[in-house]
């Protein structure tokens, strides 16, 4: 496994120029997945959905961040939390999928929390030992930006900020959004491959030519910004071709004729459109095998329910596509003769080198921690 994390530094190095390929022993170790687990996806922020998910106390959803159950949650006082998902007794599960709750209650010997996670009812336990006050559920660090809802395993982990993605994102107002759909599904394919799929313009008109070529053509791809922790993209519509919705009152005609598809590193990507935000959030669960969950949120009033439908469809569509490709890849990948090759230019591939960039920094933050 070390092997890998040499190449990795040493694509890293390659010339802005002569970008390449990571092996595909990158994308099918169970080493190099392990090595993930414990330095990157623990050590950094995950978005786990959007702030409209929980609009009212007491909503609440779950999600599994490796090996860790989470509950989000909206308290009585507005704020939204992420406990860890587990009775401070025993270990159960409090909670699974998603709903409202006055409190929660543990199936197994029925303590009950309150949303805030503090331990409310505890039957029976008259021990001298047992203080209701330290069996608090454990908060998870998070942080809300744009719209969306993020948690770290880390304690440590310092807040994020990306002012110049702030500054792309801003006339399209994603806070106003307003969820319209929310699906779950396992994919057979490695985290990272998903990450570099969404984010590259290269593919769009031969894996997609009937449900995108026609409005974001691969031609039309133009890199964005890119900053620490996160890369950008925009898939231009073709002049003549009608705006998918106004949107926002103060974007450009420019922004008004694009999707601007951006990943936050390690796990979320997104496309946010004048009228339209769908973003996947995705959960490993090993090297070729993990958890994804989409949202698509619209603007105000813009499409009508018979439009968002269409949409839902549209990008069901596309993932099942992409999902395809990917899973056929994952088992390629597995090949002795799956070597690094080249990349495409900046506009069409420059993401991936941007991806591998930070991966890179987050393995050198690593080795330099455990040397420390």
């Amino acid at each position: 496994m070390m092997h890998l994390q040499d190449t990795l530094q040493s694509v890293a190095a390659l010339p802005a120029d002569r970008p390449m390929t990571m092996p595909g022993a990158f994308y099918t170790c169970a080493a190099q997945f392990e090595h993930e687990a414990r330095t990157v996806l623990r050590q950094n922020w995950h978005c786990l959905g959007r702030v409209d998910e929980v609009p009212e106390p007491g909503d609440d959803f779950t999600a599994q961040l490796l090996d860790e159950p989470l509950l989000v949650v909206r308290g009585d006082d507005g704020v939204i939390r992420v406990l860890a998902n587990v009775c401070r007794h025993r270990g159960m599960p409090l909670a699974e999928g998603r709903g409202n709750v006055k409190r929660f209650i543990c199936s197994y010997h029925a303590w009950m929390y309150a949303r805030d996670g503090a331990l409310l009812r505890a039957p029976r336990m008259e021990n001298a030992g047992f203080d209701a006050s330290t069996c608090r559920l454990h908060q998870h660090r998070t942080q809300l930006w744009n719209g969306f809802i993020y948690a770290t395993l880390d304690e440590r982990a310092e807040a994020f900020e990306h002012p110049e993605l702030d500054a792309m994102l801003a006339p399209y107002e994603p806070e106003a959004f307003r969820l319209a759909h929310v699906a779950e599904e396992n994919w057979q394919t490695n985290w990272k491959c998903l990450v570099e799929n969404f984010m590259e313009g290269y593919h769009l008109s031969v894996v997609h030519p009937k449900t995108l070529h026609g409005y974001t053509p691969t031609g039309l791809s133009r890199k964005l910004v890119t900053g620490d922790g996160y890369t950008s993209y925009a898939a231009n519509y073709p002049e003549g071709i009608p705006t998918r919705g106004m949107g926002a009152a103060g974007l450009s005609e420019a922004e008004r004729m694009r999707s601007s598809l951006f990943a936050k590193f390690p796990t979320q990507v997104a496309s946010q459109a004048a009228s339209l935000l769908v973003s996947l959030y995705l959960f490993p669960i090993n090297e070729g095998l993990v958890r994804v969950k989409w949202t698509l949120s619209t603007y105000g009033d813009d499409l009508d329910a018979d439009t968002i439908a269409q949409r839902i469809a549209l990008w069901e569509e596309v993932n099942r596509e992409d999902r395809e490709k990917l899973e056929r890849m994952q088992v390629a990948l597995g090949s002795a003769h799956a070597q690094s090759g080249p990349l495409a230019g900046d506009d069409f591939e420059g993401t991936i080198r941007d991806f591998q960039l930070w991966l890179a920094a987050q393995d050198r933050i690593a080795t330099q921690a455990a040397c420390s």
